[in-house]
């Protein structure tokens, strides 16, 4: 028995290599599951629009980026001291007839809430909707919030 080693599992185990295999094997399973996808199932996927949250001295601003979203789909409130855009982008009609080779963006419902920091003035808050961004403007104030405000978007 002269010439044989205690095998050991841990000595060949590289547990980087095991995740960059299980990486690959993920990523293939997603790019031919999502190829294979119709349409329509990915039409009614839930998203959220990417924000950045500003602040100077006089103003929190907040920017969303709300490509091909109507204006009258977007809903901007203020209740019990949380900042809530909802909207919805929609599929068009006129691309349902068409055949899509790739589409990673998507349709349907989407909701982001913030915390609305003490300063904040939610009484005096505007909204602006142009190319696609949605601006909120949130002023800064000492006085105390309210319980409830909806903002008109422009």
């Amino acid at each position: 028995m002269k010439g044989l080693t205690k095998w050991n599992p841990l000595h060949d185990w590289d547990p980087v290599r095991e995740l960059e295999e299980f990486q690959n094997r993920l990523g293939s399973f997603v790019s031919r599951s999502s190829t294979h996808q119709k349409r329509d199932e990915m039409s009614a996927t839930e998203w959220w629009p990417m924000v950045d949250i500003l602040e100077d001295d006089q103003e929190f601003l907040i920017k969303a980026d709300l490509p091909e979203v109507r204006r009258e789909d977007v809903r901007v409130t203020v209740e019990s001291n949380v900042l809530t855009i909802r909207g919805e982008r929609r599929l068009e009609t006129e691309e349902r007839s068409k055949r899509y080779h790739l589409s990673e963006r998507s349709y349907g419902v989407f909701s982001r809430s913030f915390s609305l920091p003490e300063i904040a003035d939610g009484r005096n808050i505007r909204a602006e909707f142009k190319d696609g961004l949605l601006k909120v403007h949130l002023p800064k104030s000492d006085r105390p919030r309210m319980k409830e405000v909806e903002v008109k978007v422009e």
